[in-house]
């Protein structure tokens, strides 16, 4: 069954935390926030374009859904009702922060039948977290994330990796405290940096230097390895192409529209260069699942052509329909 999100935009107007990455206010400043009416018109416009034999979330993103007014948050969920229960839609989810979660916010999300809560932590280093203004505690996503697996919603966990003063090791130390937790879904996003942030601002006066494309990458395919061995969806790799991203013009950061595919390219790449490094031919024949040819060879062959500049050796791949998913073996 294929599965379709329908995203509603839910501006976060007064929030109280500026965020040292976040243009949210300026965003917000532009945008109307969606009522009942609304949402119910987005809801019945992307139903007309989805197939009935589908799985469909209706998502509200944008701010912190459980930090805008309680009778706003009420008005929007109601609205979802009808089509959830004429079957025509599965589930709600929604993104906040870990500060804005307690007992009685997630009885009335059950009262609505919100499946699926996303939390933003970005970093489980408090210092890193009081640097970038997060206005919350690593212990305060621990304490939100159990207390939402423990009412009966399937949690998500999103990580920034790359916030000022955020080492390699923080952001390895940030994942391996998301494993503890156990979440349904992770999302891994690379800071950029954006127009009208506090962190632009660091950035113009030298005092932030964001993370260079290729080490970002690298850092991510990490992370993938240690969230996948954990079974662990990874539903986000990077930020999306929106009409948002694009209008800002030039970013600063390691921006990039097919991110995550350049991650599973270097994912491949690792596993390719922990079987090779010692084998003394020159032509290394490999065997690939057929629909993970394309991250095996790599973005414009990028893959062979390091092995062949680094190792100096010849790669040739089998297709093999036998072989695993995501895995690669020598023959």
């Amino acid at each position: 069954m294929r599965h379709y999100n329908i995203p509603i935009f839910v501006p976060h107007r007064g929030c109280p935390h500026d965020c040292a990455f976040c243009n949210q206010k300026q965003i917000t400043a532009a945008q109307t926030e969606p009522d009942a009416v609304q949402t119910k018109q987005i809801v019945e416009t992307a139903l007309a374009t989805i197939p009935r034999d589908s799985e469909v979330e209706v998502a509200f993103f944008g701010g912190s859904f459980t930090g805008i007014p309680i009778e706003t948050q009420r008005a929007l969920l109601e609205a979802v009702q009808p089509y959830r229960e004429m079957g025509r839609v599965q589930g709600i989810r929604l993104s906040t922060r870990p500060d804005y979660i307690n007992e009685e916010i997630l009885q009335m999300l059950r009262e609505y039948h919100v499946t699926s809560i996303e939390l933003g932590v970005q970093s489980m280093r408090d210092a890193v977290l009081q640097k970038n203004g997060r206005g919350h505690t690593a212990q305060q996503v621990r304490s939100a994330g159990r207390l939402i697996q423990s009412m009966g919603f399937s949690l998500g966990l999103q990580m920034m990796v790359g916030l000022d003063g955020s080492t390699e090791a923080d952001e390895i130390y940030t994942a391996q405290e998301i494993v503890v937790l156990q979440p349904d879904t992770v999302r891994i996003y690379p800071t950029i940096v954006l127009p009208g942030t506090e962190l632009m601002r660091r950035y113009q006066a030298g005092q932030y230097q964001p993370l260079e494309l290729e080490p970002c990458v690298a850092l991510c395919a990490k992370l993938a390895e240690l969230f996948e061995t954990n079974h662990i969806k990874i539903i986000r790799l990077g930020l999306q192409s929106t009409e948002l991203i694009q209008e800002t013009g030039d970013l600063v950061g390691p921006y990039h529209s097919s991110f995550g595919e350049l991650v599973y390219i270097r994912r491949f790449r690792d596993k390719i260069e922990t079987l090779v490094k010692d084998v003394q031919e020159k032509t290394v024949y490999l065997r690939v699942h057929p629909k993970d040819i394309s991250r095996a060879v790599g973005n414009r062959k990028s893959t062979l052509q390091y092995f062949a500049k680094v190792y100096h050796k010849t790669l040739c791949f089998r297709q093999d329909e036998r072989q695993t998913r995501g895995t690669v073996k020598i023959f």
